[in-house]
């Protein structure tokens, strides 16, 4: 299963940029023996401004995927779950899991209603190059997970 981060909006050069390519890197390479991978971020940017706008540059990326929108109502999911859902997907036979990041305003509240599911960082708000990152992270974790690597919280 191929695993996509479609965001809005290009990083610059950070220390939060070095992580997104680190964890996606080590995803990638941990990930393809167990079927998952690999995995790329997509940065879109938008010719207008607006969450429909963005939603639309979006949904160019979209086709034939399992999308999880980022949005703050969401669930929050501990690791273990989180990589317990990956493998749930890629044994039910889906080809490519997307998850989205809206803009600084989020996701188009319509673009969010036809996710298939939906992913909360929690209640905090965290800024796009975070998100990145955090989210590349939970990928790598849940990769490393279900490859059987030892995980502190069991």
């Amino acid at each position: 299963m191929r695993i996509g981060i479609v965001a809005i909006g290009r990083l610059s050069r950070s220390p939060e940029t070095e992580l997104v390519k680190l964890y996606v890197e080590r995803a990638t390479n941990a990930g393809r023996p167990l079927g998952l991978g690999p995995v790329e971020v997509v940065e879109v940017e938008s010719r207008k401004p607006g969450k429909a706008a963005e939603a639309e540059a979006l949904r160019a990326h979209l086709s034939d995927s399992h999308v999880v929108a980022c949005d703050e109502r969401g669930a929050a999911r501990s690791s273990r779950a989180f990589a317990d859902e990956l493998a749930t997907l890629r044994d039910r036979g889906v080809r490519r899991l997307v998850f989205l990041i809206g803009g600084a305003d989020g996701l188009d509240p319509d673009l969010v209603a036809q996710a298939n599911g939906k992913l909360a960082f929690g209640p905090q708000t965290w800024p796009h190059a975070l998100a990145r990152a955090m989210l590349s992270e939970q990928i790598y974790r849940a990769v490393s997970i279900l490859a059987g690597s030892p995980y502190h919280r069991d």
